[in-house]
């Protein structure tokens, strides 16, 4: 099992295109061999956005993920976050 973890802290008036943005990038590998499932989440309490992804293995994510970047290669993120993205990759131990 492979988690790519990343951790958004949008400017308010973004969110919710930051949110859209998100859902894009899971819709373009959902239901594809190797993903296990993916989510947009947002912490109860904080102004933080999670996007959750679980792979079969690291080989799948690397297969997937430039399908789902792709999907938000014109996202102005630069404009959107405050701060830059923090991504975790994670691998159970």
């Amino acid at each position: 099992m492979f988690v790519l973890m990343s951790i958004h802290r949008p400017h308010p008036e973004h969110r919710g295109a930051l949110i859209e943005s998100m859902h894009r990038y899971g819709a373009a590998i959902s239901g594809r061999d190797g993903l296990r499932s993916i989510h947009t989440l947002a912490d109860e309490r904080s102004d933080r956005l999670a996007g959750l992804a679980i792979f079969e293995s690291e080989d799948d994510y690397r297969r997937l993920a430039p399908i789902a970047r792709e999907a938000v290669a014109e996202d102005p993120f630069e404009v959107w976050e405050q701060v830059l993205i923090d991504a975790l990759a994670l691998r159970e131990v």
